[in-house]
């Protein structure tokens, strides 16, 4: 089937779009009334926003992987809950979609940021954070996740519990970006939620909570807006140009000055078929593809560094720099 327009047709096209009747784009194949989809329209999602860096991904990934594994620890040894995490998925979206895509029923807990004013949120499932709460009362270890509503005890225990998170999480990024993070609000209804504006760009990163037989998410959302004036501590490139240590600077080169580098003078070269190498004997002559004034090159490695001049030194060869290599492009 011929997919172009004839003349006639995108004539009658442009006469319909300076009419304000814009084609639509054809339903699927099946749907009611469908059709074959018109291939040169594309859907646009401006729900999902590029503010954070592949690198700024990667990092926050990577840090909350640390968190996983610090606060399990943390929480097992002073609250004796055998809380696991893992890190499960990581995706970018407004701050509205983001909220949208958290289970009705969670636990919302607003975290604060220093020295910087900013806020971001973290969200367990309340099933997760019932059977915690149950768990430090002392109720049955073996049971399965349990899902009811939390009492104002049941908060009180959970801010409890989540102080202990944050506290890790502060921990790590702090070594990081230097920025401290405090429990500010824990509440169950996501009307009271204050944190960013729905457009802002947010970073979801979502976390599977296993305790006992049970499974539950929590999920921390980052508002571009909470890293923002430390952005670059996010990023494994020195956005701004980067502060080295002196003292480290030395260390490290006298470090490498003692490295002992194998360095060879290179006359020139040629290629020779396998057969030609093979039938070589003594007193054949080798034309090398270089005139016979030409300089001499020094490599370290594989990677010319300086020309010289071949000659001797007492009994020793030897060569005599004579300036840096060219290297061609």
């Amino acid at each position: 089937m011929n997919d172009f327009l004839d003349p006639s047709q995108i004539e009658a096209l442009f006469a319909r779009a300076s009419e304000g009747n814009l084609p639509m784009e054809a339903p699927p194949i099946g749907a009611k009334g469908g059709g074959r989809r018109t291939r040169w329209l594309r859907t646009v999602d401006f729900t999902r926003p590029t503010k954070f860096s592949t690198d700024q991904e990667r990092r926050l990934r990577r840090l909350l992987d640390g968190f996983c594994a610090t606060s399990a620890q943390r929480v097992h040894g002073e609250h004796r809950l055998p809380l696991e995490l893992e890190v499960i998925d990581v995706q970018q979206l407004t701050w509205a979609n983001a909220f949208k895509l958290l289970p009705e029923s969670s636990v919302f807990c607003t975290l604060d940021t220093a020295p910087h004013e900013g806020r971001m949120l973290l969200a367990a499932e309340l099933p997760l954070m019932v059977t915690a709460v149950e768990g430090l009362l002392g109720g049955d270890a073996a049971g399965s996740i349990k899902d009811r509503a939390l009492t104002d005890i049941d908060l009180i225990l959970v801010r409890r519990l989540v102080r202990t998170l944050v506290e890790s999480l502060s921990s790590i990024w702090f070594d990081l970006a230097e920025l401290t993070v405090s429990l500010a609000e824990v509440d169950s209804l996501a009307e009271r939620v204050q944190v960013a504006a729905g457009s802002e760009p947010t970073l979801m990163l979502t976390m599977e909570g296993r305790l006992h037989r049970g499974t539950g998410t929590m999920a921390l959302l980052v508002p571009y807006a909470a890293i923002a004036p430390a952005a670059a501590a996010f990023s494994q490139r020195e956005e701004d140009g980067g502060h080295r240590d002196p003292e480290t600077a030395r260390a490290v080169r006298a470090g490498l000055e003692r490295v002992d580098v194998t360095i060879r003078a290179e006359v020139a070269d040629t290629h020779l078929t396998l057969e030609e190498i093979l039938a070589l004997a003594p007193g054949d002559l080798i034309r090398l593809d270089a005139p016979a004034d030409a300089p001499v090159t020094l490599f370290a490695d594989r990677t010319p560094i300086m020309e010289a001049r071949a000659g001797r030194w007492g009994t020793r060869r030897a060569v005599q720099i004579t300036g840096p290599a060219v290297i061609e492009e």
